[in-house]
């Protein structure tokens, strides 16, 4: 069924009938077309407003986020997906002038409920940004600053084996064990990147939030980043902003189009790619905008 993203009823559609038409689905219609919804989600998200003082940014959105699943976020410049990405894990806070409406929960967890902590929220929900941006620290103290900040490690031989087994998951300990020592910032793009998800996965996350995390990065490095990617979903569940359609076919399992602050589509990637429903999403993919 297609859910509204307004206060009004939407037409009943039923999108898995051979009858549905493009027609049927017009550039005028801002429904959330598709399978928004799963079951027993790690994180649902329900009625979700974003607003910049006046400025409506993100108007009215659903969507779960499933377990152990990469899910990705595409759409044209400005359409409001890197915020509603921040809004997983309460980055807007930062923002004076940001205000976020409805509900995000992590389970049963209101993660808007005014008694929330968000340092481990954030903690729980790692980011990693669009650029690498390791501390001007070496290494190990890269890794290790979350753990200690956290009061995770009981001592230093637990520390020690943190860092390892963050750089081992991130697909770095190799390429730097022999140098923990010498400045992160002194790595390749690619590897600081890297050096960034060991970061994030140091303190135990849930849920880790990518925000465009190849686009500074060369086709090698990018490579790399995906397979890592591929290989994190085992065990972490993975939101991903790209600007890449190509990218979001590879890692991800499902795939949300947004379109001027709307939630247009959301479904299993294949089908998003080969079969939108929505006429703004076919547009988009095929290039006729964006």
């Amino acid at each position: 069924m297609l859910q509204t993203l307004s206060n009004t009823a939407p037409p009943t559609i039923d999108i898995s009938s051979n009858s549905i038409t493009r027609a049927m689905v017009t550039r005028e219609n801002r429904y959330t077309a598709g399978e928004p919804f799963v079951n027993n989600p790690r994180m649902s998200c329900r009625n979700v407003n974003v607003y910049y003082g006046d400025k409506l940014a993100i108007n009215d959105v659903s969507i779960d986020i499933a377990e152990n699943e990469v899910l990705a976020m595409i759409g044209p410049s400005g359409c409001g997906k890197s915020t509603f990405l921040r809004c997983l894990n309460r980055m807007n806070d930062t923002i004076d002038i940001c205000r976020v409406t409805g509900d995000i929960r992590m389970d049963d967890m209101d993660i808007y409920d005014k008694n929330i902590d968000v340092v481990p929220l954030r903690a729980q929900v790692g980011m990693v940004f669009q650029k690498p941006n390791p501390f001007p620290k070496s290494i190990f103290a890269n890794v290790a600053y979350g753990p200690t900040i956290h009061g995770l490690p009981a001592s230093k031989t637990d520390l020690d084996a943190i860092v390892e087994t963050s750089l081992i998951k991130a697909g770095l300990w190799d390429e730097v064990k022999d140098r923990l020592d010498q400045p992160g910032t002194g790595l390749s793009g690619g590897q600081q990147q890297r050096l960034c998800i060991a970061r994030a996965i140091a303190v135990g996350p849930e849920v880790i939030l990518m925000d465009e995390p190849c686009s500074a990065l060369d086709p090698i490095a990018t490579a790399t980043i995906e397979e890592l990617i591929s290989e994190l979903k085992q065990q972490y569940t993975i939101v991903i902003v790209t600007h890449n359609m190509q990218q979001a076919a590879r890692v991800s399992q499902r795939t949300a189009y947004f379109h001027l602050g709307d939630l247009l589509e959301v479904g299993k990637t294949n089908k998003v790619f080969t079969r939108p429903v929505h006429q703004l999403t076919e547009d988009y993919i095929t290039g006729r905008f964006g």
